[in-house]
């Protein structure tokens, strides 16, 4: 591929939780929910499991993969198959971890793939590192017999990841993060991290969110009253924002906005400069008196507002130029995605997506895209770094041999630009339908599941755009490689 690598932007957001909620020897909320939005006053979280609050997209546009034309970007994906499968869970795990329901098989939350690393982090809080290249299991990343993960970022700033985890040692009441880079866990030396933030108290309501569009970290320490900003590459203290009223601090590329307790008729906002956190604009908005707001969003330079059944706004906080869509057009969603490049955002609902511009306009619906969770869950969605696709576990009904539907989803891989499926990695293909390599003894061979157990209940979806690889995780903690 020709030029500099464009890189996903992502912002990731992890909450702290009330102390004892959700982490207990049950392993219900171990990992579940990472980011749901800090909670207070007015604007209400997203769906708890909706950890990635967007996915933010940027960067120099670049020739399609491969530098042909957009016609052979389906070849991309022709005669995928499932190639190999690894295992999360492990008899011997009592071993080194304490925790009861770290020793429990469970559903893959979340994968990230790096430097050919695969990381899949279990719902149980336990999180593995396994080599595509030699196809093992190289380390879990659990260093302390009581740690749950509860999340993971990769840095490309300095090609690490960072956990973010909570320990039963404290009621898994504060979050903490950790920064390992990437080649010595390749090495299987853990210990060659180091924690970060050690001076922030991140107790609930706290968090800590890395944004990678600017390469800043936020935290919220609620002991103290104090928003801090630390750099991305080397984790320096930048600045601090005192909590006084502010209920939420949304981020956009160069620019934070700074929601305020809001008055029965406006809510005041505030725009800093992300670098050195100067104020750049103070502006009042005005809202319908006794109706909830349901979402505030910053993009560039437009003001994104809805309020419970009135029309969605968008404002141009630079000319106070207003558009209004009907309420009837636009619904609210449930998570977004903005894709800088194209100067246009995703907006989730009802299992479905949709493309729109800043005038308000629709620009895609999907002709074939029905999500599998109601959630919405990003961690079941991939978005490539040319912005030209996405990728999705979607709905999709396949036909047992005695004649009966059984529900399998299927990969789907979409056009954002016109809303048709390109490609899909689906049971009914037979191709794809190949009889799983299988051994006598318990221990798994290259592929233990067949095509349609792979593809079923499908808990978590990530593209590798270096190795041309998806992978998928699913309800039993197995990750499968799907590669041509």
């Amino acid at each position: 591929m020709d030029g500099p690598k464009r890189q996903l932007r992502v912002r990731l957001r992890v909450t702290a939780r009330r102390r004892g909620a959700g982490d207990g020897a049950d392993g219900s909320g171990a990992g579940a929910g990472a980011g749901g939005r800090k909670r207070r006053l007015d604007i209400p979280a997203l769906n708890s499991a909706v950890k990635l609050q967007r996915r933010e997209i940027g960067g120099r546009q670049l020739a399609a993969r491969g530098g042909g034309p957009a016609a052979a970007v389906p070849e991309r994906f022709r005669n995928m198959r499932l190639q190999e499968e690894f295992d999360t869970y492990d008899d011997d795990a009592h071993l080194f971890v304490k925790l009861q329901f770290l020793r429990r098989r469970s559903k893959i939350m979340e994968i990230v793939a790096a430097k050919d690393i695969i990381f899949a982090l279990a719902h149980s809080g336990l999180c593995a590192a396994f080599n595509r290249v030699t196809n093992k299991r190289i380390a879990f990343l659990n260093l302390s017999p009581d740690e749950v993960i509860r999340s993971l970022f990769y840095n490309k700033n300095n090609d690490s990841l960072i956990t973010v985890s909570v320990y039963a040692s404290d009621n898994f009441s504060t979050l903490k993060c950790r920064t390992t880079p990437i080649e010595y866990i390749r090495r299987n030396q853990l210990d060659a991290g180091f924690p970060l933030f050690e001076s922030e108290s991140l107790k609930w309501p706290g968090f800590v969110e890395f944004d990678d569009v600017n390469g800043k970290v936020l935290t919220y320490s609620a002991q103290d009253g104090i928003y801090k900003v630390f750099d991305l590459k080397n984790y320096s203290f930048l600045y601090s924002i005192p909590d006084e009223n502010v209920q939420e601090i949304k981020i956009s590329p160069g620019i934070m906005l700074l929601i305020y307790d809001r008055t029965p008729s406006y809510v005041p906002l505030k725009i800093l400069s992300i670098e050195d956190g100067k104020p750049l604009k103070f502006f009042k908005h005005l809202l319908h008196k006794n109706k909830k707001i349901d979402f505030i969003e910053q993009f560039n330079e437009k003001l994104l507002v809805k309020q419970e059944d009135e029309n969605f706004q968008i404002l141009d906080v630079r000319t106070s130029e207003l558009i209004e869509v009907s309420v009837s057009k636009f619904m609210t969603p449930s998570a977004f995605i903005f894709l800088y490049e194209n100067n246009l955002f995703l907006t989730f609902r009802n299992r479905t997506i949709a493309v729109w511009n800043f005038r308000g306009e629709l620009v895609t619906s999907f002709e074939d895209h029905l999500l599998w969770h109601h959630d919405c869950s990003t961690n079941n969605i991939y978005i490539t770094s040319d912005q030209d696709l996405i990728i999705s576990y979607c709905k999709s009904e396949a036909v047992a041999e005695d004649g009966t539907v059984t529900p399998i989803g299927s990969i789907n891989m979409s056009e954002i630009m016109t809303g048709k499926c390109i490609a899909k990695i689906s049971a009914s293909d037979p191709i794809l339908n190949v009889t799983p390599r299988r051994n006598g003894s318990k221990k798994r061979s290259s592929v233990w599941s067949t095509v349609p157990e792979a593809l079923e209940d499908v808990t978590a979806l990530f593209y590798d755009e270096d190795r041309n690889e998806i992978y998928t995780g699913n309800s039993q903690g197995l990750v499968h490689v799907w590669s041509n």
